[in-house]
């Protein structure tokens, strides 16, 4: 009894031990399988992605290329607007600016 018992037991043993195989097995093809479908997901966006840039590439180069006059006028107007909000900027905190270097200039430390 003892011998057929040892025997039985073996054999659970060996067909858990394959149960376990078959579901390791079946686990490293879900993974290889969502590690596919990930890597093609991610294929996709950056093939969407690139047409998009391309697309805005594009529609730059066409704007740029297109009338020249009007690209130096434009430009020249940003430019301009530009300057004119950094002066803006600058006259707002040059008070604040010359207080603080006269305090610092003035302040003797021993």
């Amino acid at each position: 009894m003892d011998a057929s018992r040892r025997q039985s037991g073996i054999q659970q043993l060996l067909a858990a031990e394959q149960e376990a195989q078959q579901i390791v097995n079946a686990a490293r093809a879900a993974k290889s399988a969502r590690l596919r479908q990930a890597k093609e997901e991610a294929e996709r966006e950056i093939a969407e992605y690139r047409q998009q840039m391309e697309a805005e590439f594009q529609k730059k180069v066409a704007e740029s290329s297109g009338d020249s006059g009007a690209n130096v006028k434009r430009l020249e107007q940003e430019t301009a607007a530009k300057i004119e909000q950094l002066n803006q900027q600058a006259a707002s905190i040059s008070p604040e600016v010359i207080q603080m270097l006269l305090r610092h200039v003035t302040t003797v430390k021993n």
